[in-house]
């Protein structure tokens, strides 16, 4: 069902959310815009994504983390391990500039990814990967 929302100032704009089933109203699923990847230097590897309607800065991240790790399976590693990521949003659109390293063993660190696991966690979310 579509709805019409009134937003104060903007008048009549159209939602795009549905009932659920239960009642409750669901949001419109996140759009994957692409991910581009760039080797920096040995195992350190940059991804530039684009997302459209977030509800969260975590979808952004799950959507690194699935590139990251399909990169690592790709070159014939195992794991990745993030190193630091920057977002910024313009015009609704949300950009992530994030950078991990790729290795064969599990590495040193807080935010580690076996790539086999978040892989399959992706493709069952129904997150794209690289």
């Amino acid at each position: 069902m579509i709805r019409w929302v009134l937003i104060s100032g903007l008048g009549l704009a159209l939602a795009a959310c549905a009932d659920a089933p239960d009642g409750e109203v669901s949001r419109a699923a996140p759009s994957y815009l692409g991910v581009g990847t760039s080797l920096l230097e040995g195992d350190l590897v940059q991804f530039h994504l684009s997302m459209d309607r977030l509800q969260t800065a975590d979808e952004l991240n799950d959507y690194a983390d699935c590139a990251a790790a399909q990169y690592a399976l790709i070159r014939g590693y195992g794991f990745a391990r993030h190193v630091r990521t920057k977002m910024k949003q313009e015009g609704g659109i949300w950009e992530a500039d994030a950078v991990y390293t790729i290795s064969p063993a599990l590495p040193r660190g807080l935010r580690t990814i076996d790539a086999e696991v978040v892989v399959a966690n992706c493709e069952a979310n129904g997150i794209p990967t690289v």
